[in-house]
């Protein structure tokens, strides 16, 4: 099937796009391909392979999210090159 340049432009309006006279012959030509290629795909024989949402095995990779003692606030702070009150103190950055 090759499409025309009407076709063409149908689908270059349906996308917003402006087209030139020489991308709208090239265009053309390359849509036209691609659908051959799609017509090349719709004849193989497809009825003994199940309907697939994903191509890969996807499984959860991340580790099970257990509740565990997390350091206490002196350790934490004691690695803070600033604190204040139990807090770390940094720079202000806004204007009060």
């Amino acid at each position: 099937m090759n499409l025309t340049p009407e076709d063409v432009d149908h689908v270059a309006a349906l996308a917003r796009l402006g087209i030139s006279p020489e991308e709208r012959a090239r265009f053309a030509e390359q849509l036209s391909g691609v659908l051959e290629h799609f017509r090349a795909l719709q004849a193989l024989d497809t009825s003994g392979v199940s309907p697939t949402a994903q191509v890969q095995d996807l499984r959860n990779v991340m580790r099970d999210d257990i509740a565990r003692p997390s350091a206490s606030r002196v350790d934490v702070l004691a690695n803070a090159p600033r604190q204040e009150d139990g807090y770390f103190r940094v720079q202000a950055v806004l204007d009060a």
